[in-house]
């Protein structure tokens, strides 16, 4: 009699596959599906806002800083003081237009402070405050004229 075990059985190899690349699939939630972005009310993403917003200034200081603040606040708030004088020039009229409507584009609502104590201390109108107030009125219709969409404006003759 021999003192050796009995050798086992060596595993059977497996079936050959008869599948096609084109039958085998994964089964639901086996791979995770990318997050989509929340959707803002604007409708646009967070890189479509930032590029709007970064797009009304030559500099920003802290891109990063933006880009948290209209991910993180969905309706920030745009400020824009001004002191009338007179008559407006381009830049104030048709470049703020374009550029507030890029701001709430973007989802920011848009506040106007209108300096008009300023403007009687600096002697504007001769400090004849009915009349500065009457000239940041005609500025805001200037505004409605060349297009800006005040529907996002909140109080657009808000006096200081």
């Amino acid at each position: 009699m021999s003192d050796a075990a009995p050798a086992a059985a060596a595993p059977s190899p497996p079936p050959a596959a008869e599948a096609s690349v084109e039958q085998l699939s994964l089964a639901p939630g086996a791979v995770a599906e990318p997050t989509p972005e929340p959707a803002h009310p604007t409708g646009l993403t967070l890189d479509e806002r930032f590029a709007l917003a970064r797009s009304v200034a030559e500099e920003c200081i802290n891109d990063d800083e933006l880009r948290a603040l209209l991910k993180n606040k969905p309706l920030p708030v745009a400020y824009d003081g001004f002191e009338p004088s007179g008559r407006m020039h381009i830049a104030q009229g048709v470049m703020k237009a374009i550029n507030v409507n890029k701001l709430t584009k973007a989802g920011c609502t848009f506040k106007f402070w209108v300096a008009d104590w300023f403007a009687q201390l600096n002697n504007k109108m001769g400090g004849d405050l009915k009349k500065i107030q009457t000239v940041g009125k005609y500025m805001v219709e200037v505004w409605k004229a060349v297009g800006m969409d005040l529907s996002k404006v909140g109080a657009p003759c808000v006096y200081v």
